[in-house]
């Protein structure tokens, strides 16, 4: 065998290799990912589609968190100024409660998440209107439910990607309205999606953002986290001050709010969060 027939063969054996250990590594990322297993997909099903007494069993809960789906699609549909498109996308739309609750204004409504089981879920609501599920009471008891999308949304304005809000898609379009709940510091690069955000939005369109900024390293390398920590100058950095600088070239900043949410795990034991909110009109061409 020549010296360049081994050399072929052994640049084939290590590119085969490689590429074995970087599947072997995408698949067990995937495995070891929290939102491709059917507990959570049940968590977000009540937390979209419950409804206050499956959410919340007590009367001094904190129930103006309940409906933060619900609550964001109405953010969105009341600064949609009517001479723009009709037309939204929710990126990071989990298993789709604003996706659908926004196409009682919208007339095309894209959701997009990264999670394949969530964008299941919403194909399967989509379909027939309804999707069974359990969640966890106490140990190894559960209690069954049902996600209902209610029967006055056209869902036939509705359609479901899986896709990477890191990397979306360069023939998306332009749409009237983006709302972005709760995802920005579960992005492995938020500033990408910062970046690509006025590409995706007609001029007088609106964003809507909402985030708890719960940073964390296992899904956002800490080099790239907007804030939530110190500069070189030991300066406190935080993530909204970034997000404006990014946005205010492109965006006005219309308002800002704090929303609490409420996620349900157990019968007992619950997340209550609050995330900040803003709305960012896109500039109009001159």
């Amino acid at each position: 065998m020549e010296k360049r027939d081994i050399f072929l063969y052994g640049t084939s054996a290590f590119t085969a290799s490689t590429l074995m250990v970087l599947l072997y590594r995408y698949l067990n990322r995937r495995r070891k990912n929290v939102y491709e297993t059917r507990k959570l997909v049940n968590s977000y099903l009540m937390f979209h589609y419950g409804n206050p007494s499956e959410v919340l069993a007590f009367d001094f809960g904190p129930k103006d968190a309940i409906d933060f789906p619900v609550r964001c699609a109405e953010m969105c549909t009341m600064y949609l100024e009517k001479d723009i498109p009709s037309t939204a996308i929710d990126i990071g739309c989990a298993v789709g409660r604003s996706t659908f609750e926004l196409a009682r204004h919208c007339q095309d409504v894209v959701g997009i998440d990264y999670s394949k089981m969530f964008i299941d879920s919403c194909n399967d609501l989509k379909m027939y209107g309804k999707l069974h599920y359990q969640v966890t009471t106490e140990g190894c008891l559960y209690s069954e439910h049902d996600a209902i999308v209610d029967e006055s949304i056209d869902r036939r304005r509705v359609s479901f990607l899986c896709g990477d809000a890191c990397n979306l898609p360069s023939d998306l379009g332009q749409f009237g309205c983006v709302l972005a709940a709760n995802l920005i510091c579960r992005l492995q690069n938020p500033y990408s999606f910062l970046e690509r955000l006025p590409s995706l939005v007609v001029p007088g369109g609106i964003v809507v953002l909402t985030c708890p900024f719960t940073w964390l390293k296992e899904f956002t390398p800490k080099a790239l986290w907007l804030g939530g920590y110190k500069d070189s100058s030991g300066n406190p950095v935080n993530s909204f001050d970034t997000i404006k600088r990014y946005l205010e070239r492109d965006f006005e900043l219309l308002e800002t709010k704090d929303m609490p949410f409420f996620i349900r795990e157990t019968a007992r034991k619950n997340q209550w969060s609050v995330a900040q909110t803003s709305i960012w009109k896109r500039h109009k061409a001159l």
